[in-house]
């Protein structure tokens, strides 16, 4: 079979295990508008989201990578720069990188009006100020750490959130290109696009803490980041260029399968360098489907020529060596003989990856898909949708915990419907919309009660709170119901509360409903095919519900939410179905006894025997919860011990085992 036949059957299988062209683009957006409605709030600690689930790979292992950093910091590379700049509104920090390596630089600190955190964290050199990254790292996630069983790894704090790991780096930025780095644009003669160059310089770098190993103040100098760049640079690559890096970030995991920390001298930023490179330099006259094999092995080579030469430059900053603190010696002649070897078998060598042979001969053997280039006939209208919503789940904005900041996020959303929107930015902003809406309405009704304002503010309070649930009941999806029957429920309005939870009952036995990953693709088309994707939102999408902790719900999910709220967590979620229950059985114990029953049957039934479907795995800590709350309420003391006992037993999802076991204390009083 020729290579350029190969190499198409094994873009279709990358484009079925990575992802689709338009795929990669929903992701790409939902991450976009998520970071700029963030961004136009205004906030002193600004985040921006890097790595490899930001490029739009959604690996089973991909971590999520976090930049923060204070907006009232500028760094400069010298004094006339500063000059553009308020000095009321961005203290300054001046470069200084006569004595470290070529992409590293001490950072001064001129004027010592700068906080007690950066204070702590500053070193004398010559008489000088400068911030220490060493110290300003420790300091940063010593106080700040949201996970107490995070770790220090490099510039970052690592650990994993449910089945997520993370890597936060807090940081420090720069609105100017770096001089070292100016190079760089004159390199660009046919990649990336000038827009992306001009756009690129104009975002400026960051720094993060972290010292060169080899530098004379390896534990005071910051590490020039180019994230933003690289980030918009893949966006700029093509799909077949987008499927090569992806298929050397499983050629680098399979390489490095089985190897000790200090074995593994390649990582998956080399990956990208190589091919960053390898595109810039024209090595492939078109980077097209029949020519994806021929784009992984020129980078291959030109990988293979580093580790020889003992150099990886990078791609900003050339005269930077990846490779000089690892990679020489002993380590290099091993690493050199391991990739020769994979070198003189020939593109073949692919097929000995477990990760990357099952998508390659999947394809080969099913001559359907070895043919098909179009994504509709790759992917069905009902699974394309579910990973549409799952993005949407993903990039899903925790709602602020001020009126004033979701008043301002909603005008964001406001001004920027008018604006060319993609049709995923608009679902963005819907589910964005009604989340602002739902939480206001709670937050403006706690406003005014028990205050001296009286009776008229809590009314004029109350008239607007309904009407934004009317509103969340009109753009959100189906489970956002359950929020506008929570507030009937905490304002004593209990008939409408149990007519929106009917409304809701009926939607939620939709044979055709979304919920998670969990959704009958024949029935969902039937329901909603060929519509619109803000009208499948509407009435065919449920996900959790999210109780922030800061704001106040209902009396009886107070004590779990001060439980996640004290083990550092900042949402409660909980499946629709079990609130559902919870809030009919809630709503009927004093004036239907029969019906509240009934509603306790039916959430025993759930909790006891869901297998998954509607009581998804990671949240039965909090379903076992809230059976034990309704068992408790009935006065069945030894059924609710069996609930909070097996609620123990969960994993940990939601936090809540401060309140579970407060809860027990309170049933052997």
């Amino acid at each position: 079979m020729a290579i350029q036949t190969i190499s198409e059957s094994v873009y279709v299988g990358l484009c079925l295990k990575i992802g689709t062209p338009q795929e990669v683009v929903i992701r790409r957006d939902f991450a976009d508008m998520s970071e700029l409605l963030e961004s136009k709030v205004t906030c002193i600690l600004c985040r921006m989201f890097s790595g490899s689930r930001r490029e739009g790979f959604r690996f089973l292992d991909s971590d999520a990578d976090v930049m923060f950093w204070q907006n009232n910091y500028r760094v400069f590379w010298d004094f006339s720069q500063a000059m553009l700049y308020n000095a009321d509104s961005h203290a300054m920090i001046l470069c200084d990188s006569s004595e470290s390596p070529p992409g590293f630089t001490l950072l001064w600190l001129p004027l010592e009006g700068a906080d007690i955190l950066v204070l702590s964290s500053c070193v004398r050199i010559n008489g000088a100020l400068y911030i220490s990254s060493a110290m300003y790292r420790e300091n940063r996630y010593t106080c700040t750490t949201d996970r107490p069983d995070s770790t220090v790894h490099g510039p970052c704090s690592s650990g994993r959130y449910n089945e997520l790991e993370y890597d936060v780096a807090h940081c420090f930025v720069s609105d100017i290109w770096p001089p070292s780095a100016s190079s760089w644009a004159n390199r660009c003669h046919s990649w990336p696009p000038t827009p992306v160059v001009y756009d690129i310089i104009r975002s400026g770098c960051h720094f993060v803490a972290i010292g060169h190993k080899l530098g004379k103040h390896a534990d005071n100098e910051w590490r020039i980041s180019f994230s933003q760049a690289e980030q918009k640079l893949v966006y700029a690559m093509n799909h077949t260029q987008f499927l090569v890096y992806g298929l050397m970030k499983y050629f680098v995991k399979e390489f490095n399968n089985g190897k000790s920390e200090e074995e593994k001298l390649l990582c998956s930023y080399h990956m990208k360098t190589a091919l960053f490179w390898a595109i810039q330099q024209n090595t492939i006259a078109h980077w097209c489907p029949q020519n994806l094999l021929a784009g992984f092995w020129v980078c291959f080579k030109l990988l293979l020529k580093w580790v020889y030469d003992g150099y990886c430059p990078n791609f900003f900053i050339p005269e930077n060596n990846m490779f000089l603190t690892k990679v020489h010696g002993v380590a290099q002649m091993n690493l050199f003989t391991q990739l020769y070897c994979l070198y003189e078998k020939g593109i073949a060598f692919l097929l000995q990856s477990p990760s990357i042979s099952s998508s390659i001969m999947g394809v080969l053997c099913n001559p359907r898909l070895s043919v098909c280039t179009d994504e509709s006939t790759l992917i069905s209208e009902a699974v394309f949708d579910n990973k549409l919503i799952l993005e949407l789940f993903i990039n899903d904005l925790v709602p602020w915990r001020n009126l004033n900041s979701c008043m301002e996020r909603l005008h964001m959303v406001e001004q920027l419907i008018r604006s060319p929107l993609t049709k995923c930015q608009t679902c963005m902003l819907q589910k964005t919309t009604a989340n602002n809406l739902q939480t206001s309405a709670f937050m403006l009704h706690d406003m005014f009660t028990n205050t001296a304002e009286g009776n008229k503010q809590l009314y004029i309070s109350d008239k607007r709170s309904c009407y934004m649930l009317k509103l969340v009941a009109k753009f959100g999806i189906v489970s956002d119901l359950l929020y506008v029957a929570m507030y009937f429920y905490k304002t004593f309005r209990h008939r409408e509360a149990l007519s929106v939870i009917e409304m809701t009952k009926v939607k939620l036995a939709q044979p055709g409903l979304m919920y998670m990953t969990r959704v009958n693709p024949g029935r969902y088309t039937e329901a909603v095919g060929g519509r619109s994707w803000s009208y499948k939102l509407r009435h065919a999408v449920a996900f959790h519900i999210k109780l922030v902790h800061d704001i106040f719900y209902i009396n009886e999910l107070a004590l779990e939410q001060q439980s996640t709220k004290v083990n550092r967590k900042n949402i409660l979620h909980i499946p629709p179905f079990i609130l559902l229950h919870m809030l009919e059985f809630l709503c009927c114990r004093h004036v239907d006894p029969m019906r509240a029953q009934a509603a306790l049957d039916d959430l025993q039934v759930l909790v006891h025997h869901d297998e998954g479907m509607f009581v998804r795995v990671e949240l039965r800590d909090i379903s076992w919860e809230i059976l034990g709350i309704c068992q408790q309420m009935t006065g069945n003391h030894q059924a609710a011990l069996y609930s909070y006992r097996e609620s123990l037993r969960q994993h940990p999802t939601n936090k809540i085992f401060t309140a579970t076991r407060h809860r027990i204390q309170d049933l052997h009083l």
